[in-house]
């Protein structure tokens, strides 16, 4: 079996044992959901709710901002109780519809389509713009957006990305055992858009049983094929999967769309199934709780709006406290510092660990080892970006082309001296994108 993959690229430890083979377990959520109105990329949404509605679970509360924005659904039955900020993942202050959970879980009315082959392109893409999908495997770039080249007949692939490359998370590989023919069935309404692409699924070769499970269900699917990957971190980036995949190459300058692919996450072809065919918004999503500091790590059915704090107790609770708690896994993911945060659209994970290595460690001097350079999947030299960003040398920055990390922390991950490379860089690369934006 031919393993495809990318050059560079690391190994950290996997960490999945400890909740792949626990099956997904719904959770209800409390008494207060809080509903963030920027749980994608672009313009955040517009409430069309008021305070004292009494609204029902799949009833939309926030409207699109613009085209390049996602509907807000409400996942409970209950009441609005307030518009307010509240603290992201980020830790940022950010626009909220507040609800009070009444306990019914009463629903909304869905549409459910006859057939795939009654439903034009133009009506599965507003199905899937009017249940809010967005991009569940962390950037949450709307998925009717993406689903919407300029020239759609050039589009060769469709890459479904199943690598899971990201320690400790298995939400996926659990979706992909338990219900893998949603999966294939949210792909065959995107290939209705595409007339010209094939159907991959993308799966590293660490979770055998699933590559096994897809190859059987899509053996006599003359459009979708099963891709072996190779277990390698970040195999599920974007570019480095197209890459792996395809050959085809994608730059910071670039779409997916540019190089005729489109690459969308497991669960976000799950959401497009539940849309399409069902009628359902994007209310739920699957959710890893894990770590040493977790009793009983779980991949949990969690209600957009519920909070990280309700999530503990039905992974056990934890075993002692936390030094470490992650939104997401340990190489992307965001560091909390605490747990009243809301669940959203792209809430993938929380990780939590019981000591704080990386900030007790002490950062030496660059030995000029070249690892960094070596695991970098963009193949640049992250050790001079980070100096450069260090002194805020914007010009070097460029031309030394940093503006093509991908921020997936393996120069980090390598460096031997402990410098807190992709942190300067993203940092950097945040700094020139709003410079960049206020000259506009």
């Amino acid at each position: 079996m031919k393993r495809l993959t990318f050059t560079g690229g690391v190994h950290p430890y996997e960490g999945k044992e400890l909740s792949k083979d626990k099956p997904i377990t719904e959770v209800r959520p409390g008494k207060e959901l809080v509903f963030l109105l920027s749980q994608h990329i672009g313009a955040p949404a517009k409430p069309c709710v008021a305070v004292g509605d009494r609204v029902l679970a799949g009833q939309k509360i926030a409207e699109a901002g613009s085209f390049v924005s996602a509907p807000v659904h409400s996942s409970v039955s209950g009441t609005v109780k307030a518009f307010e900020k509240r603290k992201n993942a980020v830790g940022e202050m950010a626009e909220a519809v507040i609800i009070e959970n009444d306990g019914q879980y009463e629903k909304v009315r869905y549409n459910p389509a006859e057939s795939l082959e009654s439903l034009s392109k133009e009506e599965i893409i507003n199905r899937i713009k009017e249940a809010g999908v967005v991009g569940m495997g962390g950037a949450g770039f709307p998925t009717h957006v993406k689903l919407s080249p300029k020239e759609p007949d050039k589009l060769d692939y469709v890459l479904v990305n199943g690598s899971e490359c990201e320690p400790y998370l298995t939400s996926d590989y659990r979706r992909m055992i338990e219900n893998p023919e949603w999966i294939i069935a949210g792909l065959k309404c995107i290939l209705r858009l595409f007339d010209n692409a094939k159907g991959y699924i993308c799966i590293e070769d660490n979770k055998p049983d699933a590559i096994s499970r897809m190859q059987s269900l899509t053996a006599n699917e003359k459009r979708i094929e099963v891709k072996t990957v190779m277990t390698k971190y970040p195999e599920g980036a974007e570019r480095c999967l197209i890459n792996a995949v395809t050959g085809r190459k994608v730059n910071s300058s670039m779409l997916p769309a540019d190089a005729g692919c489109v690459v969308d996450n497991i669960d976000t072809v799950v959401a497009v199934y539940k849309a399409v065919m069902l009628g359902q918004p994007l209310t739920e999503r699957i959710f890893t709780v894990s770590g040493d500091a977790v009793k009983d790590p779980r991949n949990l059915s969690v209600k957009v709006g519920t909070s990280y704090n309700e999530l503990i107790e039905p992974a056990g609770g934890f075993i002692g406290k936390p030094e470490k708690m992650i939104s997401g896994g340990p190489m992307m993911g965001f560091a909390l510092y605490g747990l009243d945060v809301p669940v959203t659209k792209t809430s993938g994970a929380l990780t939590c660990f019981l000591h704080d290595d990386v900030s007790k460690e002490k950062e030496t001097a660059c030995i000029s080892c070249a690892r960094c350079v070596n695991g970098c999947p963009a193949r640049l030299m992250p050790c001079k970006l980070a100096t450069f960003a260090e002194h805020h040398d914007t010009e070097k920055f460029l031309e030394y082309y940093g503006m093509e990390c991908v921020e997936c922390g393996s120069c980090s991950f390598q460096c031997p001296a402990k410098r807190p490379l992709a942190a300067d860089i993203k940092s950097m690369r945040r700094t020139i994108l709003a410079n960049r934006k206020k000259k506009r």
